[in-house]
């Protein structure tokens, strides 16, 4: 009977053994690899659209790479805390998003250079602004990848400008002093006509680097001398002491980064540095101010120079310690193809790093950064998000001609990097102000602690200069 099966005895012992074996058992069990993840955090946008947005597109691109995302939302303030936390735990999330060069995190954090390189081979030249915020020529490291930029043009009230004499706005940084008794004068019920910040926040560090870089001060030279000592800085800071006179109070001296946006909204304030979050706060509220809000370019120094911070710079970092590095890249990737989608989720908020992103599909690489900056020109001549007029915010779109990255002429180092999370600027303007000590005074001790923290980081080879230290 065996042999007419087609099974000698060999066999069918060795088949009916597996068979009871395998009954034994059970079913066969299928070994599944863990599912990856990624983590990401990021600031709680101004624009709350663009966080609805890309909450969503991190869920979909997850599912369609079979990967876990998580995004945790956090205040402005908070980034700098957490990510020291991260730091000190080396552990935390995959993709930390800055909103400031993160260069004095630059041990901890991985090269990024092959992701530009792959970025711009896809969509052409990372901009040179970028570029200075986020890769240190010291040691050749990109300790970032930028995905946007933000302009930090001036916002003001037209109407409460054409009244005294300025319907286009101001031009100059002496306007703003000009301004200052002339808004008292008209409307004493504005309690803060300019309302430039001087306290340890975001908006203050760019606002007092605005004013020192256009009377031609800088920290440090384009080969990372420490040159603040100049007579140049002394005068931007004698100016800053004047402005707070003609149109500011003490409340500036404890705003923080929402704090100008409010004044501006309520009508406490004429002028504000900021980017155009203000404007879109006031149109989704429905606020009548919102017709009113207009914008001016970076403000003139006394010789002309004209010359502001980015408002903020979106750089996502992966720490040397994250879990999901290779993933974090490509989510990185994918979303810079997608940045048309980021720059309209945004409202026209965030700019793009790499202008070829927001190109039409199909465009040839070679013509992309034509194609992105030709889009980025007619929306900002044409508001698709309802501004009256329509072409409001076309200053903005000269942003690439005034602004410039911290750390300016030079690259933003780490010790630029710490200079600005430690409000060293802002704290000198604001003792100046107050009169806690004189403009010369305030300036060396700021010169002091600048040439400390240079020298630190010189010590650990990330920062060059020195010999031609002030």
């Amino acid at each position: 009977m065996t042999k007419r099966k087609g099974i000698n005895r060999r066999q069918f012992v060795t088949t009916t053994t597996g068979v009871a074996v395998a009954a034994a058992l059970g079913p066969t069990i299928r070994i599944k690899r863990p599912q990856k993840t990624l983590k990401i955090i990021q600031w709680s946008h101004f624009v709350p659209s663009y966080d609805v947005w890309f909450d969503k597109y991190a869920k979909d691109w997850g599912a369609a790479k079979d990967v876990v995302v998580t995004v945790d939302h956090i205040a402005l303030a908070d980034l700098g805390t957490r990510a020291n936390a991260e730091v000190a735990a080396q552990q935390g999330h995959d993709l930390f998003q800055f909103l400031s060069p993160p260069g004095a995190f630059e041990p901890q954090l991985l090269d990024m250079g092959d992701l530009v390189r792959e970025a711009e081979r896809q969509h052409g030249p990372l901009i040179d602004l970028c570029k200075r915020s986020t890769y240190n020529p010291v040691t050749r490291h990109w300790f970032g990848f930028s995905d946007n930029y933000v302009p930090d043009p001036g916002d003001y009230l037209k109407s409460v400008w054409t009244e005294i004499g300025m319907p286009d706005g101001p031009v100059t940084w002496e306007d703003l002093v000009k301004a200052g008794p002339l808004i008292k004068g008209k409307h004493p019920e504005i309690q803060i006509p300019i309302g430039v910040g001087m306290s340890q926040e975001l908006d203050t560090n760019m606002a007092t680097r605005a004013m020192l870089w256009s009377f031609d001060g800088s920290i440090q030279d384009a080969n990372e001398n420490v040159v603040l000592k100049s007579d140049q800085a002394l005068a931007a800071l004698e100016f800053g002491v004047r402005l707070f006179k003609a149109g500011m109070n003490p409340a500036v001296l404890s705003w923080n980064a929402a704090s100008n946006n409010q004044a501006l909204n309520a009508k406490q304030t004429a002028y504000i540095l900021n980017s155009i979050s203000a404007y879109r706060t006031a149109q989704d509220n429905k606020l009548p101010v919102a017709d009113d809000i207009f914008f001016v370019p970076a403000l003139k120094g006394p010789r002309g120079t004209q010359w502001a911070s980015e408002h903020v710079m979106g750089i996502y970092a992966i720490w040397k310690f994250a879990q999901s590095p290779d993933v974090a890249k490509q989510f990185l990737l994918d979303l810079i193809a997608r940045y048309r989608d980021a720059v309209l989720a945004s409202k026209l908020y965030n700019f793009p790093s790499y202008p070829g992103s927001v190109a039409e599909a199909g465009v040839p690489v070679a013509q992309k950064p034509a194609a992105g900056n030709k889009w980025l020109e007619q929306v900002t001549a044409n508001d698709p998000f309802g501004s009256n007029p329509p072409t409001k915010l076309k200053p903005i779109s000269t942003a690439l001609k005034w602004a410039t990255n911290i750390g300016h002429p030079g690259p933003a180092n780490p010790a630029e990097s710490e200079i600005f999370d430690t409000f060293v600027l802002p704290t000198m303007f604001a003792n100046a102000a107050t009169g806690r000590m004189s403009p010369k005074q305030a300036l060396d001790e700021a010169h002091e602690q600048a040439k400390k923290i240079f020298e630190k980081w010189r010590g650990k080879g990330l920062v060059a200069g020195g010999s031609g230290d002030h």
